[in-house]
This record gives C-alpha cells, structure tokens and sequence, in this order.
C-alpha cells in the first residue's frame, strides 16, 4: 500500500462541528482551500493508495516521520507566491529539504495584477528560487496553475514547469456537465453571488446592492473565516470584520434577511449550489464549486490568480475593473457561453493525468474505481449546514452555541488549573534545588568558629 501526505486542512472525512471548525480554523482562513484540497484527496485515493491529511501544518521536526511513513508528499497549493505567505513558503522548504520522498506540487500560482506585472514579487524572488529548486530535486516537474504563474517561474530559470490549472476542476474526472437551466434569469432566480474583501471595496459592492434589490433570492456565499466568524459569533472586532459593506456583516441587509452563508465543508457547498440558477462574483473557487454541481458561473477577476485559471479552463469570465457598477446578472448569463469550458475539458483532464503520472502519482481514474467508493463514504456522513447569519431566537441554535462555550470554559478551566499545579511544582522544584546549593548556615558558623579557635591556639603556642 502506497502511502501519500497531503497538504489539507482536514480529511474530506473529518465532521467538524461548525463551532470547532471555526474556532480551528480547519479552512486555512479560506473555504476555497477545501476544495481543492478534497479533490486531490479524491483523485489521488486508489486501491493501492492511501491519502492522509497533514492538517496544514508545515513542521520541519517531522521530516524524519515524513520519509518513514510515507511515500510522497503532495502539496496542492493556490496563490502561494505571495508576500503575505513568504514566511510559509519558507517553512514549507525547509521541510521539503529534509525529505527523501518525492514532493509533488499541483496548481501553485503566483499573485499580481489583472495586468500580469510581476513587480510586487521582486524582493521575495530568492525565497521562491529556493522553493522550486527543492521541489525540482524531489519531482520531475511543478505544476502550476496558469499561464502568468508559467511565465513566472520560466522568468526564473526553471524549465520544468507545466501548467495544469487547479485540481478542483477535475473532481469529477473527465466530465464537467454545466449547462443554463433556462434561456434567461427572471424576478424568480435563485442567484448565487460571491467576493472577497478586496473586490467588495473594489466596487463589487455597488453589483451586489443593485442585484439585491432585482432578485429577492439572491444570495451571498463567503469563504473568509472572519465572514464565517460574523455569521456565527457576530463577530466584528478584526480589521476585515468593520467592512460593512460585506453581506455577511451584521448591518448589511442582506445578513439581517439571512441571505447569507459559508460552508465548512465542500460536499454541502456543492450540494446547495445545485439548486441555484446561476452563480457569479470574484471568487474562483465559489464559481467552480457551482460549475462542479453543473450550475453555470461568471467570474468577475479581480487579480493574476483567478484570470489565469479562467483563461486556462475557458470559464465565462470578465475584469472586474471593466465591470460597470449597474451590471445586472443577467446580462453575465445571457453572454456566458460554456461550450468552450465543457468542450474542451476531456483534454485538460488528460494534461492533468500525464502530468500525475510523469510524478508517478497514480490516480482513481485510471488506477481506481473513478472515485466511486470516495463518494460512497462522503455521501455516509453528514455535515454540518451552511453557517448562517445568527439573527433569530431559535433554542436550538442558541444551546448549541452555549453548549460549545460552556465546553470551551470547561477545558480552559482543566488546562489552567493542570498549569497552576505544574507552576507549583517547578516553583517548588527550583526552590529545594536552590537551598541545596547553599551551605547550612549553622553548621557553616560553628565550622567557622571551630577553625578560628584551632588558628588562635596554634599561633598561640608558637609564641
């Protein structure tokens, strides 16, 4: 049996309670995460081949773990050449320079501009430099997720670099059915829109209040874990939680209608995407988790990360910065063609395979049963709900809450009294360890006195 680590958040099988997902952070600040790292958890898992998640955490001390219980090391990853996450990407190399497995890397992109200007990646160049070299000496190529990401890295002296685009496309394998359900939204369309912070304050807020006002089944689905942490705890104290103009912000109307989600979990995202119309926004991995449940997505690219993938996946797309502000959804649908997107996906999957193979990464596709029996097991459990804003009196909702508190105390309590009698004991310790090291002063003054008389008489009787 082949055992492979992989970089995740948590196992696609893991149920996480919705407090302890949020208060753990298992999204890595961004639902987006999950789906991406769930389909390479699905693709990669075979009859041959066991997948396990690392829980995201990058700890160089495991290397030695790391090369004796697995086989690989596979590291999906996003926008990961950032400044923001250079002191991450250090640490995962690092830990990349201690293994003696192959270290496999999907979908890496590097972030600019909607203009491709590489610039504000300047001064972080050596780190990233130093990231490809030690993949490059684990694998036979990086793959990375579009075209700017490609230019990128070839910029830099590496040759081996292919553009695979993002896994979470490929979660169903070859196939990607989307299609319109009807010839044009109406009044009665249920809507899915979706944005980041960045893009809110960027204008897409002014799309989103016309679009509320024309679509009373409109809909916000955010991915930021303050988004979740507002929705659930009413939470409002970091810098990101007083963007009001976010509909996951208690004084956004949308939040008070409780028109507004984030999901945990992928597969109840996916699932309640199938009941949508249409989906639209800045969030590439919102609008492929509605293209992955067939709903057809219009992607507003806002920067390098998501134009390059919609390039690459020929997803319906436009700038966000040539977006006018009276834009209505409809007129996205109406010129969102995805010919293109379905068409040509069979020979996207098939890049994608060769690519796994030349790793010597087996996949469920060719190897396995196509994922049926991971999808067997997800269909099993059951997950928690979208987080929802917290705007009602339900007792249901408000026990569960205070139940997870008062837990919370509970174990906060046992942990600081378990410290207050570990304190007691070093205090204790180190003060026995310091009165041993004095002398007794007693018998240090009689010893005294005692060599004192013994002088005096001695000096006496020579005189």
């Amino acid at each position: 049996m082949k055992r492979l680590l992989l970089r995740s958040g948590k196992s696609p099988f893991d149920v996480v309670p919705v407090e302890e997902a949020i208060h753990r952070d298992v999204i890595a600040t961004n639902s987006g995460n999950l789906i991406f790292s769930d389909a390479a958890h699905k693709i990669l898992t075979t009859p041959e081949t066991e997948v396990v998640s690392n829980g995201m955490r990058t700890d160089v001390s495991a290397a030695g773990r790391i090369n004796e219980e697995f086989d690989a090391f596979v590291i999906p990853l996003a926008n990961a050449f950032r400044p923001s996450f250079e002191p991450s990407l250090r640490r995962l190399t690092r830990l990349i320079s201690k293994l003696r497995i192959p270290v496999v890397i999907l979908g890496v992109g590097a972030q600019a501009g909607v203009t491709y200007d590489p610039a504000r990646l300047k001064d972080m160049e050596p780190t990233v430099r130093a990231f490809c070299a030690a993949v490059l000496e684990r694998s036979a190529s990086i793959g990375v997720r579009g075209e700017f990401t490609e230019q990128y890295l070839t910029g830099l002296g590496f040759k081996d670099v292919e553009v695979i685009g993002c896994p979470s496309m490929f979660l169903h394998g070859d196939r990607l059915p989307v299609e319109k359900k009807a010839p044009a939204l109406t009044a009665g369309s249920r809507i899915a829109v979706n944005g980041s912070h960045s893009a809110m304050r960027s204008g897409l807020h002014r799309i989103v209040e016309r679009a509320h006002a024309r679509y009373p089944d409109l809909t916000y689905i955010g991915q930021n874990i303050q988004d979740a942490r507002q929705l659930h705890w009413r939470d409002v104290n970091s810098a990101a939680g007083r963007i009001t103009e976010m509909p996951t912000h208690p004084d956004h109307p949308m939040y008070r209608e409780g028109k507004a989600r984030v999901y945990m979990d992928p597969a109840t995202w996916i699932e309640d995407l199938r009941g949508f119309d249409y989906s639209f926004g800045s969030r590439i991995h919102g609008n492929i988790a509605a293209l992955l449940a067939g709903t057809p997505a219009t992607v507003l690219a806002f920067d390098s990360r998501t134009l390059e993938l919609c390039r690459y996946f020929e997803i319906p797309h436009q700038r966000l910065d040539q977006t006018p502000p009276d834009t209505d959804p409809a007129e996205l649908y109406e010129k969102a063609d995805f010919g293109p997107l379905t068409g040509n996906h069979r020979e996207r999957f098939d890049r994608f395979v060769a690519f796994l193979d030349k790793n010597g990464l087996p996949n469920t596709f060719s190897h396995g049963d196509g994922g049926e029996a991971f999808d067997k097991k997800l269909r099993s459990l059951s997950f928690p709900p979208g987080v929802r804003p917290w705007n009602d009196t339900d007792l249901a909702s408000l026990s569960t809450r205070f139940g997870w508190l008062q837990q919370r105390i509970t174990e906060l309590d046992t942990h600081n009294a378990q410290l207050k009698r570990e304190l007691a004991k070093s205090r204790a310790g180190a003060k026995a360890r310091v009165n041993a090291a004095k002398p007794v002063p007693s018998v240090y003054r009689r010893a005294r006195r005692a060599m004192g008389g013994r002088l005096r008489r001695a000096l006496g009787s020579d005189q």
